[in-house]
């Protein structure tokens, strides 16, 4: 007798409530910053209805994981359970997030993962990061210390080896939001070592962005397959990331077109609200974190546009330009379907500057290199204003950028920021002198840091140069 095949397949079962008091599902970090920033806590940060979750376990579902935000679990079992479940009183809904039965076609979407990359033969982070004007803080002494990352990709090579990681000891932790059980430092892919490397990499003839920062890995693409899944395990992510307190969220992936044709998204869907995973990056926006997220790489593509999360609202979506701020004719277009400005700000993301995991500089393409880019300079801005919130560093990162007074809805956005300009526009007790033909003197107070700015030159009170513009 010949045994029937049952196929299990991946759903998201919406519940109705949560019924159970609990603690709030936030660290002692994740707390004070709250407090700090007067960010009050409510039914989103409760965790799911445990007695919910175990009913499903009893029934015989395999409980992936929860969503306290969408109020929801992601659970393995086959469409006869599937179909009980959705009777419960307790669920309102029920869908289908990973077909497991349906064929596997290419991806039509090309993923945010690498074009192309060469060895790099000389050493151009200086000039990645002089474009939005960084090196300057870097020389002030804010390297993104006391601000702590996450950094969500696909694949983490030897990011946990490397000598250019390591040196710091930065990383706190990693978790795998996957089906996957390999090693998460193991070879499926080194697209999340290379985007960390631009953040945080460190060694002769290489600087990061935010190289003082620390940061944990997250893993949520699921290399082999293109599904609402992998939305979800996203979502997971930026929850656990609010959960742990972390500031600055950098995200290189993107989705719009999977496996499952019937399940893409068309332009309509990129308003902020259509997706789970778009809807997740606002609240994490509003929870306290400044999300930074790739625009995509589909400039060149019949697709064009951005995908999710890129489209979600508060959050900086990030568009590829040249060291020279040209933009990259693969970085996606915008605006959002309801009309935001999209991207909202660029960085280097053709020929990047980055660090292979044999520890080789390379160039690569991507918005998932413009993106930790970012990331890694709102971190270190953030250093400089510590007492500021996310919305306040987003704030101060668009109206900087060059094209601010006037945006480009389609690729540029606000354009490229200017860290410096970010860091003294809104200076407390700043005194401009009258300026004399060939001179401007200006002292900008920040918090504790003082600094004389005079011929674009910078220098701290006892008159040590700190900083000189780029000749």
């Amino acid at each position: 007798m010949t045994e029937l095949l049952i196929i299990l397949h991946i759903f998201f079962v919406s519940f109705l409530d949560k019924p159970e008091k609990s603690e709030p599902a936030l660290s002692p970090r994740a707390i004070e910053q709250r407090q700090k920033w007067a960010i009050t806590t409510d039914e989103l940060d409760y965790p799911v209805s445990k007695t919910y979750v175990d009913s499903l376990a009893k029934m015989g579902a395999k409980i992936h994981h929860t969503s306290r935000w969408m109020n929801g679990a992601t659970v393995e079992m086959n469409e006869t359970l599937a179909a009980k479940v959705s009777t419960l009183g307790f669920v309102t809904h029920v869908e289908t997030t990973r077909d497991n039965s349906a064929p596997r076609f290419l991806p039509k979407l090309k993923r945010h993962f690498l074009e192309s990359t060469q060895e790099a033969t000389e050493n151009l982070t200086h000039d990645q990061l002089a474009l939005y004007n960084l090196l300057p803080l870097h020389e002030a002494g804010f390297r993104g210390q006391g601000i702590l990352m996450a950094v969500c990709d696909g694949g983490f090579y030897k990011a946990n080896t490397m000598s250019c990681f390591r040196q710091n000891e930065l990383e706190l932790g990693h978790y795998d939001f996957t089906d996957d059980e390999d090693d998460f430092y193991g070879p499926t892919g080194s697209h999340g070592t290379m985007c960390l490397s631009v953040i945080s990499g460190s060694q002769d003839n290489y600087t990061g962005a935010a190289e003082q920062a620390q940061y944990y890995l997250m893993r949520s693409e699921e290399v082999e397959t293109e599904s609402y899944k992998e939305m979800d395990n996203l979502v997971v992510a930026l929850e656990t990331a609010d959960s742990l307190g972390v500031n600055v969220f950098s995200v290189s992936l993107g989705y719009a077109l999977f496996d499952n044709y019937s399940w893409d998204l068309s332009h309509e869907d990129l308003n902020g609200v259509s997706t789970r995973v778009s809807r997740a990056a606002t609240i994490a926006a509003r929870k306290g974190m400044l999300v930074c997220a790739a625009a995509g790489n589909e400039g060149n593509d019949e697709w064009l546009k951005i995908s999710v999360p890129a489209d979600a609202d508060s959050i900086l979506t990030v568009g590829a330009v040249t060291t020279g701020g040209q933009i990259g004719g693969f970085s996606s277009y915008g605006p959002s379907a309801d009309g935001r400005i999209k991207p909202e700000v660029c960085a280097v993301g053709v020929s990047a500057i980055t660090i292979s995991p044999n520890e080789i500089i390379t160039q690569a393409n991507g918005t998932s290199f413009s993106t930790p880019l970012l990331a890694g300079l709102a971190a270190t801005l953030w250093s400089a204003l510590p007492s500021e919130n996310a919305m306040q560093i987003r704030e101060r990162i668009i109206r900087s950028a060059n094209r601010y007074q006037n945006p480009d809805l389609n690729q540029y956005g606000y354009g490229i920021p200017d860290a410096w300009k970010a860091y003294t526009m809104y200076a407390e007790g700043i005194e401009t002198p009258p300026a004399t033909n060939d001179s401007e003197i200006r002292k900008v107070l920040n918090g504790n840091q003082i600094h004389i700015i005079r011929h674009g030159h910078v220098y701290n009170l006892t008159g040590q140069l700190i900083y000189s513009p780029v000749q």
